[in-house]
């Protein structure tokens, strides 16, 4: 059986829906918070058990049977963050899990300026440990966020951000569809994945040249100082350690970090992946 954690979320579910074109509902298994959520895929014959990464025995008894286990990164940061993986890591080896599978993220480094990075390579180390096959999906840097960053530039035509570097931006529907691939070809990949980006980085210069050729309107780049950026964040309400948090993705941009371009997510999706362009038209059009 495979287990996938976070089905609630946006790429644990998305994740779910490509394994069901794969195989059938009886192989796969999810492990959620709120089975409530998940009452959608039990009626499709998924096997739906409550999990929480803070309840060591809920998620041993919702790994029972796992051939395979996806582990859905948490979305916290820093030891709060490594603690859950820690827990769910050690329930998986107790559950007799046969390999785990992980969502890191490109750029996973001890000395990352991005904090996450930082988490993530800590909890490759973790897998490591174990002696248990695992893969580490070091995943290109979610789109997603790029949107966030944009939004306000979506009705001011100015992207007033921090100065950055490229970054191989990718979409959460491609990466659950090379998840789902790699699912149901056990031992594909034995520690960490290549990077599994996009087909293109860019940056927000970048960016404003996509916005005006998407939306026919004209779109400026203001570069932000970074102490500038943060106290905008503080005073729009954002709690310091995520204002820090976001800054930091900044940084490490700068770092070249994220500015890796790989081949193998469309190798695993038989097809490019989605670009930054389609990403983009298709949130604007909503």
């Amino acid at each position: 059986m495979i287990i996938v954690t976070g089905a609630n979320g946006k790429l644990g579910r998305l994740t779910v829906e490509h394994l069901l074109k794969r195989v059938p509902a009886k192989r796969v298994g999810v492990s959620v918070r709120d089975p409530l959520k998940a009452q959608d895929l039990a009626d499709r014959g998924v096997r739906v058990r409550q999990g929480s990464f803070d309840d060591p025995a809920s998620l041993a008894h919702a790994f029972e049977g796992a051939e395979q286990l996806l582990l859905v990164s948490l979305d916290r940061t820093g030891e709060e963050c490594v603690t859950g993986h820690r827990t769910a890591i050690d329930a998986a080896v107790q559950a007799g899990v046969g390999r785990i599978l992980y969502t890191s993220q490109m750029g996973a480094a001890h000395k990352s300026l991005f904090q996450a990075c930082r988490d993530h390579a800590e909890t490759e180390d973790l897998l490591h440990a174990t002696g248990l096959p695992w893969t580490a999906l070091r995943n290109g840097f979610y789109a997603a966020s790029a949107l966030q960053f944009l939004e306000s530039a979506r009705h001011t035509g100015d992207i007033a951000l921090p100065a950055d570097g490229p970054v191989a931006w990718t979409g959460h529907d491609d990466l659950a569809e090379a998840t789902a691939a790699i699912l149901t070809d056990d031992g594909r990949f034995e520690g960490p994945t290549p990077p599994l980006t996009g087909p293109a980085a860019l940056d927000f210069d970048a960016s404003a040249e996509i916005a005006a050729q998407t939306t026919g309107r004209p779109f400026t780049r203001t570069v932000v100082l970074d102490d500038a950026f943060r106290e905008q964040a503080l005073a729009h309400g954002a709690p310091a350690p995520i204002a820090d948090l976001m800054l930091s993705i900044f940084a490490a941009a700068r770092n070249d970090e994220f500015a890796a371009v790989n081949t193998t997510l469309a190798e695993l999706i038989g097809r490019q992946p989605a670009t930054f362009r389609t990403l983009l038209e298709r949130a604007w059009a909503e």
